[in-house]
C-alpha cells in the first residue's frame, strides 16, 4: 500500500503544511488517509506515534496523553468520534504544539464538525483526500483502461487495484455497512437505517437528474425535513456530495431541486452515460477542494437549468465569478444547445464539452469539445 501514499497529490503539501501548524485531513471512508497518515509517520518523522480511537488501547492512551516526549509526529486517527476532541486538541496543541507535530484524519467532514465557535481557529490547514481520477492514476493501471475502470469500479484504491469482482463487490457491501451502522449511528443519531437505506438506493438510480425532495419523501413515506436531514448526513460522511443550481440570487438557489453525485463512481447505478457525468463531477469537485485547500480561494460547482429546458451539466465559479460550464457527453460530440446557449448568454472564460469517447479535440462557436484524457490531462498539483 505505499505505492498508493506515494502517489497521493497531497502529500508535499502536507508535509509543508506540517512544519508550521496542525494538519486535518478529511475524506472518504477508505479512500487512503490511513496509509497517507502512516507513511509520512515512517518516511518523513525520525520517531513518532500512531493512534486510532476506534481501538481501546489507543483510545486509553489518547485520554492519558502516553507518548514519549521526543515523538515528533503525533497522528490521531477518527479522534472526532471523541465528543469533546476540538476542546481536547486546542489543549494539546497550545501546551506542546513546539514539541509535536500533529496529523489528524477522519472519515466524517472534519471542516463541518469544527464549525460554530471554532475553538481551533488558526491552529490548523484542513485537506481533503479523494479518490483516484483521471489526473492522478496509480502506475499499475493501465491509461488505456482507465477510463473504464473508474466508471464501473471507482477510485477507491481497494478496489481499484484488486481487480477481483467478487472482492470488490465485498468490499463495497462492508464500505457501506460500516459508514451507514457505524459512522452514521455514532456521529449523528440516525436510528431508521433501513430507510436511509433506501434513500441511497433511489439516489443511486438518479445520479444526474435534479432531486425533488417532495417526491422522495411521498416515496419513502417520511416527512419532507426528515429526507433533507438524511442528505445532510450522507453529505458529511462523503457517500455524496450536492451540486446546486446557478442563479444570481442566493435563496433562489437553495429553493430549486440540487443533484446529487457520489464520491464512489462504482455506487452509481445508471447507463454508462450517468456514471460518465457522475465521474466528471467528482473529478472536479477533487480539483476544485485542491485549489480551495492549496490557495484558499472560494470555489463553487454548480449546475444551470432554465424553464425552457436548457441545461448545462457543470458550473465553476471562482470567488463568486463564473469561470467555466461545462457538458459531460458519453458520446454525442454535438455541442448541446445548452452549452451553446449559455456560453453565448453568460460569457464564462471557458465553454467545454468532455466526450469520453472522443479521439482528437476541436473548437466550434466559442466551445472547446475534448477527451477527459485531455482536459485532466495536466493536474493542477502537479504544476510545480
Amino acid at each position: 500500500m505505499v505505492i498508493i501514499a506515494i502517489m497521493r497529490y497531497i502529500l508535499p503539501h502536507v508535509l509543508k503544511d506540517l512544519q508550521r501548524k496542525m494538519v486535518f485531513i478529511g475524506g472518504p471512508r477508505q479512500v487512503g488517509k490511513t496509509t497517507l497518515a502512516r507513511y509520512i509517520l515512517e518516511k518523513h518523522f525520525k520517531s513518532g506515534r500512531y493512534f486510532n480511537w476506534d481501538f481501546d488501547e489507543d483510545r486509553t492512551a489518547i485520554l492519558k496523553k502516553r507518548w514519549r516526549e521526543d515523538d515528533k509526529l503525533l497522528v490521531f486517527d477518527e479522534i472526532h468520534k471523541f465528543p469533546k476532541w476540538k476542546q481536547w486538541i486546542k489543549g494539546l496543541y497550545d501546551v506542546l504544539g513546539d514539541k509535536h507535530r500533529i496529523l489528524i484524519t477522519g472519515s466524517a467532514r472534519l471542516d463541518v464538525y469544527r464549525r460554530g465557535g471554532d475553538s481551533l481557529l488558526g491552529r490548523y490547514h484542513y485537506w481533503r483526500l479523494h479518490p483516484f481520477t483521471l489526473d492522478e492514476l496509480p502506475i499499475s493501471i493501465d491509461k488505456g483502461h482507465a477510463l473504464e475502470k473508474l466508471m464501473t469500479i471507482g477510485g477507491f484504491p481497494e478496489p481499484l487495484l484488486t481487480g477481483n469482482e467478487t472482492e470488490i463487490r465485498r468490499w463495497r457491501r462492508e464500505r457501506f455497512d460500516r459508514v451507514i451502522r457505524e459512522d452514521i449511528r455514532d456521529l449523528e443519531g440516525v436510528r431508521d437505517i433501513q430507510m436511509l437505506r433506501l434513500l441511497l438506493d433511489l439516489l443511486r438510480e438518479r445520479v444526474g437528474s435534479p432531486i425533488v425532495i417532495s417526491n422522495i419523501a411521498r416515496d419513502l413515506q417520511v416527512a419532507h425535513k426528515t429526507v433533507k436531514m438524511w442528505i445532510q448526513v450522507l453529505e458529511r460522511m462523503y457517500l455524496i456530495f450536492v451540486v446546486r443550481p446557478y442563479v444570481k440570487s442566493s435563496p433562489r438557489s437553495i429553493l430549486k431541486p440540487p443533484k446529487i453525485y457520489f464520491f464512489d463512481n462504482g455506487d452509481v447505478k445508471g447507463d454508462e452515460g450517468a456514471c460518465f457525468e457522475n465521474l466528471v463531477a467528482s473529478s472536479l469537485l477533487k480539483r476544485l477542494h485542491f485549489l480551495e485547500d492549496s490557495e484558499g480561494y472560494e470555489f463553487d460547482l454548480y449546475y444551470i437549468r432554465d424553464k425552457e429546458g436548457r441545461e448545462v451539466d457543470f458550473a465553476i465559479v471562482k470567488d463568486g465569478v463564473l469561470q467555466e460550464i461545462i457538458e459531460a457527453k458519453y458520446s454525442d460530440e454535438n455541442i448541446s444547445r445548452g452549452l451553446k446557449y449559455y456560453s453565448q448568454k453568460l460569457r464564462p472564460t471557458k465553454a467545454t464539452q468532455i466526450v469520453a469517447t472522443l479521439k482528437n479535440s476541436f473548437d466550434e462557436k466559442g466551445v472547446r469539445v475534448m477527451s477527459p484524457f485531455e482536459y485532466f490531462g495536466h493536474p493542477l498539483w502537479n504544476a510545480n
